[in-house]
């Protein structure tokens, strides 16, 4: 675990409980916008289906490596993903031994409307507030996520991110 900075009275930043605070709330909306998602496929499968959905269709090797699970774990993943018609496999145009997952419609549909349900959930808060504070926060949450960075991929499959 990394050391953390303090304040300049030596005690913990007084930022951080607003963080984790407003983490809370932006978890709430992540959750209201699965749940029509859930109601078809569990969170690792949708997890695939968002990785799917942003790079394209993948070798299930890689799928796997970019999920932090064994291709034997990932297999079984994606035979429920083929059978409930959110996947596909398909031959690999370069690799004709290679075998491809894919998106069907529905599961681009399913990603397509999650994503679009937390972006209206988000904007529902953002215009509860004035117009100054939802400037400051954009500034504040790209300044936040590019001291963040990326998080790992097996740190989003717990919430099927």
């Amino acid at each position: 675990m990394q050391s953390r900075p303090a304040d300049a009275a030596g005690g913990d930043l007084p930022e951080t409980d607003a963080t984790v605070t407003a983490s809370r709330a932006l978890l709430g909306i992540i959750a209201r916008s699965m749940v029509p998602a859930l109601e078809s496929v569990s969170l690792p499968q949708f997890r695939v289906l968002v990785v799917l959905s942003s790079s394209g269709p993948l070798r299930m090797g890689v799928l796997a490596e970019k999920l932090g699970v064994t291709i034997s774990t990932f297999t079984r993943t994606a035979d429920r993903l083929v059978t409930g018609g959110w996947a596909r496999r398909e031959s690999n145009p370069d690799n004709r031994r290679e075998v491809l997952l894919a998106l069907t419609d529905a599961g681009r549909g399913l990603v397509n409307t999650v994503t679009e349900h937390r972006r209206l959930l988000i904007e529902d808060v953002l215009l509860r507030m004035a117009p100054a504070d939802r400037q400051q926060l954009g500034d504040a949450l790209t300044a936040f996520a590019d001291a963040a960075g990326e998080p790992a991929a097996s740190d989003l499959l717990v919430l099927g991110l």
